[in-house]
């Protein structure tokens, strides 16, 4: 079987780091361009690229796969994965549109039963259950209980196509995005697999139409709303850790909050209020008369820390006010 991989961050590189292990033709892969990336900037390779790279194989980074927007360059790579003679693609959190045409270049596994089984995806979530960009954030800012993986069959539709393989996981009370994407990209990559070794015994199941849909995170949703329950904002903070972050504004300097949890006592003071700063954590005021436990922060230009290193060097004010 040869196999086209296309993917580009951490989730993406288990996978394609068992392909390997497990001694998969991987022909070639796709990943995004470098992009810069730490405080000097300098142009980083995807996680997926560098383990290609050391692999010895073939990697591509093209801006898009439209022929309409990349002209030749897209034509000519069409061309040279035609001649590859690839079965499969295998897709996850690659990160362009792949257009129905592309879809079309590999031969197919199972041609008799399932013709067009041509490329599968990855998926981060228990479809049809976040379909879209953010499916792992999105999960636990809306306080979901569990999440998994699903494989599914592409098609020309947005995380639409018959599901092949779901596994469950849940999710601990504790999980920032980032932990969550570490399971969830170990269990994908397993389950990738376990697939790949017997397809026959995972035959494609239609999704039901009503799904709900994982948009990607806007820089505008990260400032937090004090108005919001001290639930809501905690799982958000967790849900957009570490990328992009939570930010409220101190003293007219913006703070990232990094980590924070719901308390059990209540307060009548304005949402937003700081009631306590100490060492065991910056209390806040929340809407619904619930409090906020934040225990890790961080400046401009400064490191994440706890809340103990953050106000030895940076005192907050008892019954200032978050905005």
């Amino acid at each position: 079987m040869r196999i086209l991989f296309a993917g580009t961050p951490f989730f993406a590189a288990e996978a394609l780091e068992s392909l390997i292990k497990e001694h998969f033709d991987v022909a070639m892969v796709l990943s995004q361009p470098d992009r810069p990336a730490g405080r000097g900037r300098k142009l980083k390779s995807s996680e997926v690229k560098e383990i290609a790279l050391r692999h010895g194989i073939p990697v591509e980074t093209p801006l898009t796969l439209r022929k309409s927007k990349g002209g030749e360059a897209v034509e000519k790579l069409y061309e040279r994965l035609r001649s590859l003679q690839i079965d499969l693609f295998v897709v996850a959190a690659y990160g362009l549109i792949l257009p129905e045409e592309f879809l079309e270049i590999p031969k197919g596994i199972l041609h008799d039963k399932y013709p067009s089984l041509k490329a599968i995806n990855i998926h981060g979530s228990l479809l049809p259950r976040w379909r879209g960009a953010a499916p792992i954030a999105r999960a636990i800012e809306a306080g979901d209980s569990k999440t998994g993986i699903t494989l599914m069959q592409m098609d020309a539709g947005l995380d639409t196509g018959p599901m092949l393989f779901k596994k469950e996981l849940p999710i601990e009370p504790s999980d920032t995005a980032g932990e969550l994407t570490q399971k969830l990209a170990r269990l994908g990559a397993r389950m990738l697999i376990e697939y790949l070794k017997n397809p026959e015994d995972f035959p494609p199941q239609n999704q039901p139409a009503d799904g709900t849909y994982a948009k990607k995170i806007t820089k505008e949703e990260t400032k937090i709303d004090w108005t919001a329950s001290a639930k809501t904002i905690a799982n958000k903070i967790k849900a957009f850790n570490p990328v992009p972050g939570c930010v409220a504004v101190y003293e007219e300097e913006s703070l990232k909050i990094w980590m924070a949890q719901e308390c059990e006592v209540q307060t009548q003071e304005k949402p937003g209020t700081i009631l306590t700063a100490d060492a065991s954590g910056l209390y806040i005021a929340c809407g619904q008369s619930s409090v906020l436990k934040v225990t890790e922060l961080q400046k401009p230009g400064g490191r994440r820390l706890a809340i103990k290193e953050f106000l030895l060097g940076h005192p907050i004010e008892r019954g200032q006010q978050l905005q």
